[in-house]
């Protein structure tokens, strides 16, 4: 095997090692995203009416699932909640 050869297929190890990891962040994201969404479901189930539930589902995909609520946690689902009138 010559040297250009070797140098190629090191190059293109890299390459593909890069991509899996990029890929794999990626499909991270969006299970957390997944499940804020789902979290979002439930206090909606939960709170009802009090609870914006797209809302809540849209910071999760603005955030990409940074932020995930936490239905008896009150400062996590506070920017959620509204004032029935």
């Amino acid at each position: 095997m010559n040297t250009c050869t070797s140098k190629k297929i090191v190059l293109l190890f890299t390459a593909l090692v890069a991509l899996m990891a990029i890929v794999g962040h990626a499909v991270a994201d969006m299970e957390d995203v997944g499940m804020c969404i789902r979290n979002c479901a439930q206090c909606k189930k939960m709170l009802g009416a009090y609870f914006e539930g797209t809302l809540c589902a849209n910071a999760c995909v603005k955030f990409e699932g940074k932020m995930i609520p936490d239905c008896e946690n009150i400062d996590s689902v506070a920017p959620f909640l509204n004032k029935l009138e």
